[in-house]
């Protein structure tokens, strides 16, 4: 349940050879450390380039976020992202109805997020591959600390093993 399917380094890691490697047609992905650092109002440098690849690629993409609309909505529809805020992740309300709006089958989409228990659980609890990525940049703050902390004792990140593209 804690465990990815995958684990890259970032969301720039994903490419045209690894979706077609494991059968991806649609990316639930995350906001906050995974297009964007946590409450930043642009995405991370080479992101939005990214995100025209995709749906060059015809990848369908929506974005599904714990924060609240007002921190979701500016910046998801600068990337011309369709999105759900306040999506309870791990809980399977929001994943589920954006799994719903890719109008694909669960077995073509990854969910695709930094945190365990609520990106990867989530992920998981709804029979969707998941993807782990690493933040572009770690967060200094003491709850991320606490967080990455109780994480580690569920995935150990053993940096040796990191997918590689």
């Amino acid at each position: 349940m804690f465990k990815p399917t995958i684990w890259l380094k970032n969301v720039l890691s994903i490419d045209e050879a690894f979706l077609k490697k494991h059968g991806l047609k649609g990316l639930i992905l995350d906001l906050d450390n995974t297009l964007s650092m946590h409450g930043s109002p642009a995405a991370e440098a080479g992101v939005e380039q990214w995100l025209e690849e995709m749906r060059r690629l015809k990848i369908r993409m929506i974005v599904v976020s714990n924060n609240t609309s007002k921190r979701v909505t500016p910046l998801a529809r600068e990337l011309k992202l369709r999105f759900i805020a306040f999506g309870c992740k791990p809980l399977p309300f929001g994943i589920n109805k954006a799994a719903r709006k890719l109008m694909l089958p669960k077995k073509q989409i990854a969910v695709v997020g930094d945190q365990i228990f609520t990106d990867v659980m989530g992920g998981n609890l709804n029979g969707i591959t998941t993807i782990l990525v690493e933040p572009f940049h770690m967060e200094n703050n003491v709850l991320f600390k606490f967080k990455r902390k109780v994480e580690s004792a569920f995935f150990k990140r053993d940096y040796s093993k990191l997918e590689t593209l």
